[in-house]
């Protein structure tokens, strides 16, 4: 007859088994899920009603490293979608020599129309952060930064791809008959945005059209917001001055989260249900269409997702009359 185990040893056999289930989560979550790249896809009716539909590729937090062959394929792949636009919303270097993952990753967008802002991974390298701070805070600052080259980043995506530069800047982009109309500042998280000087410059814009009335291009416009960080008072100031479509990403949609419940945290004060996604922001009587994307990639020192796989999004902007 076996003698009965020990208080000591059942504890000691628990916690043997607790660590045994840690390290295949982790295992799972940083080789996994974590290269377990995703295209979602969305349809929003915000075109007026004869327009054609419009294919808009999002894409957000590649946090690129150079070594990171297989993420630069998968993007290289969705060129395949042809879409008829991109947006970047920023975060797209994670080593300081990311910009030639970049470059391997997106040279195939060439002579697509785009438009881009800047995360505070454009400008800084990643440092080590204890994880369980995120819990308390968010993550605007960095540790003994590394400055990035920015400037290769901006000639590589507005000399090369021809993408508009909209960090504190408007522009337009025509395609299909239809004029986006686009505007978006510099990353929110660390305070880059300067919405005085954006709503100055929509106003500039507006006072033109109004003297261009008879101008055929204006009678299919829909207005879009383009930002990193999807923090409140820029999404307010975004949907007072017009937008119908915001294109937002830096969640990661939380990159850990628990199955059935989502995300722990959003590093931004956006509403944990918002972390990702298709949905709708509110302010006053507006609203706009919202869409976070949860991003391609990682940090290099928490290279790790669970219960939420890095993606793209691929966003079908839709006549109003569509029923989907």
């Amino acid at each position: 007859m076996a003698a009965p185990m020990s208080t000591g040893g059942r504890l000691g056999t628990a916690a043997a088994v607790a660590a045994g289930l840690g390290a295949l989560t982790f295992g799972y979550a940083s080789v996994i899920e974590r290269n377990a790249f995703t295209l979602r896809r969305v349809t929003a009716p915000v075109l007026p009603h004869d327009a054609e539909p419009i294919t808009v590729l999002h894409l957000s937090d590649l946090h690129m490293a150079p070594w990171q062959r297989r993420k630069q394929a998968w993007l290289r792949s969705l060129a395949d979608l042809r879409p008829d636009v991109v947006i970047n919303t920023g975060d797209n270097l994670g080593h300081e020599q990311g910009i030639d993952g970049i470059r391997a990753a997106l040279s195939v967008f060439a002579g697509i129309p785009g438009a881009f802002v800047h995360g505070s991974n454009d400008y800084y390298g990643p440092s080590a952060k204890n994880p369980f701070k995120y819990f308390t805070q968010t993550s605007s600052k960095h540790v003994s930064p590394t400055t990035l080259d920015t400037g290769a980043l901006e000639r590589f995506f507005m000399d090369e791809l021809g993408w508009i530069d909209l960090n504190n800047a408007v522009g337009e982009i025509s395609v299909r008959g239809t004029r986006l109309d686009l505007f978006g500042v510099d990353d929110p998280h660390k305070h880059f945005d300067r919405l005085d000087t954006l709503t100055a410059l929509i106003d500039e814009r507006l006072d033109a059209e109004t003297l261009e009335t008879d101008d055929p291009s204006l009678a299919h416009t829909v207005t879009v917001g383009v930002m990193h960080a999807p923090y409140r008072r820029v999404l307010d100031a975004f949907v007072t001055q017009g937008a119908q479509f915001i294109f937002a990403g830096h969640t990661h949609g939380g990159q850990v989260c628990v199955p059935g419940y989502g995300a722990l945290v959003t590093n931004c004060d956006i509403p944990r249900k918002q972390v990702k996604g298709l949905s709708v922001w509110r302010h006053a009587l507006r609203s706009a269409y919202l869409n976070v994307s949860a991003g391609v990639g990682t940090s290099i020192y928490a290279p790790v997702r669970f219960a939420c796989r890095p993606e793209a999004s691929l966003v079908t902007l839709l006549p109003r009359r569509t029923v989907v």
